[in-house]
């Protein structure tokens, strides 16, 4: 004979189902900063091999076409605006031959934040630069004053380092000069060390 089930044994007691309630709230509650952490470390990366490759790029272009390409780091709001340019006359890419018009702009300036975004030129503050040194300021672009990083077409380039900040992660982008060969390195808040990417 079939046994009539009672309504108590039907559901969830109001007791069961706040509880069930504040557990997915509680998960929710801390998935959510990590999968925000982890989109803006990805995101950041991503933006630094995307600006080695970018250099990576050029080089080769630079190689190919016998010419110096140069990618020139503006400061403008809210971030640096990049232009490439080649070599007009055969003597490597300077600020005063842009200005003349004999090395010419080839392409329009871009943002690294409108690719990948909250991602900027910038060190973040308090954090050692790549070589360990603290106090080196937060200005993210480091490949000398005039802001200009050439490839040229014998395959070296201008020394210098590229960092990236997202809103937590800190990327940076180191060339080579000699070689023209770029690293990506991350910094890693739990060993204080940045570490190959």
């Amino acid at each position: 004979m079939a046994r009539l089930r009672s309504r108590a044994d039907s559901g969830l007691t109001l007791v069961e189902l706040v509880f069930a309630v504040a557990v997915m709230v509680v998960l929710a509650g801390v998935a959510v900063p990590l999968t925000g952490d982890a989109l803006d470390d990805a995101r950041t990366g991503a933006g630094a091999r995307y600006v080695a490759g970018q250099i990576v790029s050029n080089r080769m272009d630079a190689v190919n076409r016998s010419r110096a390409v140069a990618l020139r780091f503006e400061a403008s709001m809210p971030d640096y605006r990049v232009t490439r340019y080649v070599d007009g006359n055969g003597n490597g890419v300077y600020a005063t031959e842009i200005a003349r018009g004999i090395d010419r702009v080839d392409g329009p300036p871009r943002r690294i934040g409108d690719d990948f975004p909250n991602v900027r030129f910038a060190l973040a503050d308090g954090l050692p630069d790549v070589d360990g040194i603290r106090g080196t300021g937060t200005d993210g672009v480091r490949i000398g004053v005039a802001k200009i990083l050439t490839m040229s077409p014998d395959g070296t380039a201008t020394s210098g380092t590229l960092y990236l900040h997202g809103r937590r992660a800190q990327y940076a982008v180191r060339v080579l000069g000699a070689t023209g060969r770029t690293r990506v390195l991350k910094y890693d808040a739990g060993r204080r060390a940045w570490i190959s990417r």
